[in-house]
């Protein structure tokens, strides 16, 4: 069974890598239950998805497709073994650390329903930004994140409510097409040829990314 082994918020803190902006990339587990709602479109919208999450550059991050960030209690252990030094849930900047659930083999517009209300929509992979890299303090961090080839998902918000620690995650509805979020990291960092599969997930494609494979 798949869930939520912790729920992560980010405080406003200065942001080293960018010296005009603050920063929420440093998430830690919230206990208490979390709202979860659709936050409206970048840089005019609320940031994240979850209710009292800090999202420091609304230009690049936040907004209703990347409302909510989760990635995988199995690939933070992963990489606990390459890098030899522990990595506590919310330390790559997810909201939804989570157990039980192989994220990278979503499929780009599966839905995922957390608890009772919350229904949440895989959009896009993770691109690795240099605040993470600094945040990380590891050299050559980007390229290693991204020759792993696990970023985690994006999802836009469905249906609203709040989630909690423990709470389930059910695949609720899965596509028939085979594009996924590794596919899509792919053809975005390593592989550009791979772009023009993305088509393959017609509607379920996000805008942007959209944009970007037919300009391939």
């Amino acid at each position: 069974m798949a869930f939520l082994q912790s729920v992560n918020i980010g405080r406003p803190q200065p942001n080293a890598y960018k010296k005009d902006k603050s920063t929420g990339i440093g998430k830690q587990p919230f206990e208490d239950p979390v709202e979860v709602r659709a936050p409206g479109p970048k840089t005019v919208g609320l940031g994240s998805g979850l209710v009292g999450d800090f999202i420091g550059d609304g230009k690049h991050h936040g907004g209703d497709s990347q409302a909510v960030y989760a990635y995988a209690r199995e690939d933070l252990d992963a990489w606990q073994q390459k890098l030899g030094r522990e990595l506590p849930n919310g330390s790559f900047g997810e909201n939804l650390t989570t157990v039980g659930l192989d994220i990278n083999e979503a499929r780009l517009g599966e839905q995922w329903r957390i608890g009772r209300d919350v229904l949440l929509q895989v959009t896009t992979p993770r691109i690795p930004c240099a605040t993470f890299r600094g945040f990380m303090g590891l050299p050559g961090w980007l390229k290693t994140f991204t020759a792993f080839g696990h970023p985690g998902a994006y999802l836009r918000v469905v249906s609203p409510g709040a989630i909690v620690a423990g709470d389930r995650i059910e695949i609720v509805h899965r596509p028939d097409h085979e594009v996924t979020i590794g596919l899509a990291f792919r053809a975005l960092m390593i592989d550009r040829d791979l772009m023009p599969r993305l088509l393959e997930a017609g509607d379920d494609l996000d805008p942007d990314l959209r944009e970007s494979a037919l300009v391939r």
